[in-house]
């Protein structure tokens, strides 16, 4: 689909050397002097440039990129329009807090988000600096619309690294493990996962009725798809339901859409394939275009119900990110990049579902759109089988394709490639990801 221009890296996959070469090593030893090894890095290679599908690194490789910073170049890795809005941008003016002296670039973005989201009733939409702060604030907002303490967030679900989102997040291990304690009055429950046969919604709702009690409930916090969690797609009818659920008992349902927002799922938000309408939506990753930016839209009597200088900060929708911000839903829009994903997604999943029903060692293949999860199991079909994901980790980067891990288990290899990868690109990438599975 992308076509190489002069100034960008092109389009074909290139090994030089190994991967990681010598230049990325050392660069790798000076890393591990200077940062502390929580900060730690999927695939050790050090990129100079990169765009449309193609990561560049210091050593001349070029790896085909099905990560898309986990799904945050949806639109491209320097796309042109938002290269040249942030450049303009940038020779206006960079900050000035938006409540101290604002600007338009804000109140467009909140426009364009308030448009998008699912549902034509009014909203209102503020701006913020990455997913775990929106999903910090829309905590914020239900329990101050509610006057409730209760936050409901659900197994295999990822939501941020801060105090707050670490409680949120299912997962203990890299996320939570030493870092408590933590947050009051959050209660979990079972997420839909059909490969592995639980959360079923009445068992879910029953327990949150009796253990919690609806009337104790702010907010419910769902992924539409889990996507760290090992890109988990509930049960059809899973999430309508836990929407009338929320509806009936005054609760408001919040929709994390960090990484599955903007088309990644074939359409803007993954809501939209369960029909789902979300009394508050989070967003953040592509939503910037790979700037740091993240949003909040809700209800406008929600959103309004809580006080002046009640939520906000100081770099919240950055002039130089709202522009990039604007720039990347005009990309997405211009580029029919909606239905790219969708097109993305049927050369994908019938692919690696005919290659699961050839190696036992898949689980299951699934996903929306350009969002896609291979699980990987041990020869009883059912328990996770870490050791023969890394190894198709291992020979895919050896290759030159990036791809990512997930997954609750760390059993599941997570594609999420930009929604502007050449079918050519595509093509390749899916051959190589082929002959690491049958290999492993």
């Amino acid at each position: 689909m992308a076509k190489d221009t002069p100034d960008q890296v092109p389009q074909q996959r290139r090994l030089l050397t190994e991967i990681p070469g010598p230049r990325s090593r050392e660069l790798e030893a000076r890393r591990e002097r200077a940062i502390p090894k929580g900060v730690s890095t999927t695939l050790p290679v050090f990129v100079v440039r990169a765009g449309p599908g193609i990561l560049e690194d210091v050593d001349g490789n070029r790896l085909i990129d099905f990560g898309s910073g986990i799904s945050t170049t949806n639109a491209g890795n320097s796309a042109p329009l938002v290269v040249e809005a942030i450049r303009e941008q940038a020779a206006l003016f960079t900050h000035t807090c938006f409540m101290v002296t604002p600007y338009a670039g804000y109140v467009e973005v909140c426009e364009r988000l308030n448009q998008l989201t699912p549902g034509d009733h009014e909203k209102r939409s503020f701006l913020v600096n990455s997913g775990a702060e929106a999903i910090e604030n829309v905590v914020k907002v239900a329990r101050y619309a509610t006057g409730r303490p209760g936050i409901v967030a659900f197994d295999h679900g990822f939501h941020g690294r801060t105090l707050l989102t670490m409680t949120l997040t299912g997962k203990a291990m890299p996320y939570k493990r030493g870092f408590g304690p933590f947050a009051t009055e959050v209660y979990r429950a079972a997420y839909s996962y059909p490969f592995r046969g639980t959360g079923r919604l009445a068992d879910t709702i029953t327990m949150l009725e009796t253990s919690v009690g609806a009337e104790s409930i702010a907010a419910v916090v769902v992924e539409p798809i889990a996507g760290e969690g090992g890109v988990v797609v509930p049960e059809p009818g899973w999430l309508a339901g836990l929407a009338g659920w929320c509806r009936d008992h005054g609760i408001l349902l919040v929709a994390d859409e960090v990484q599955t927002g903007f088309g990644r799922t074939g359409d803007w938000f993954a809501c939209e394939h369960e029909g789902v309408v979300p009394d508050l939506v989070a967003t953040a990753k592509s939503l910037g275009g790979g700037l740091p930016i993240g949003g909040v839209t809700g209800r406008a009597e929600v959103m309004d119900s809580v006080h002046p200088g009640g939520v906000g900060g100081t770099f919240g929708g950055n002039p130089v990110a709202c522009a990039a911000s604007l720039a990347a839903i005009r990309t997405i829009e211009t580029g029919g990049l909606v239905e790219r994903a969708r097109v993305i997604g049927e050369a994908i999943l019938p692919r690696l579902r005919k290659l699961a029903a050839a190696v036992p060692a898949v689980g299951e293949v699934r996903g929306r759109g350009a969002m896609v999860g291979i699980e990987f199991v041990r020869d009883d079909g059912i328990t996770p089988d870490r050791e023969v994901t890394g190894r198709v980790l291992r020979r895919c980067h050896e290759a030159g394709l990036l791809i990512l891990t997930a997954g609750t288990y760390g059993n599941v290899i997570r594609l999420l490639p930009p929604l502007v990868i050449s079918d050519e690109l595509l093509e390749e990438g899916l051959a190589i990801l082929e002959e690491a599975v049958t290999a492993s």
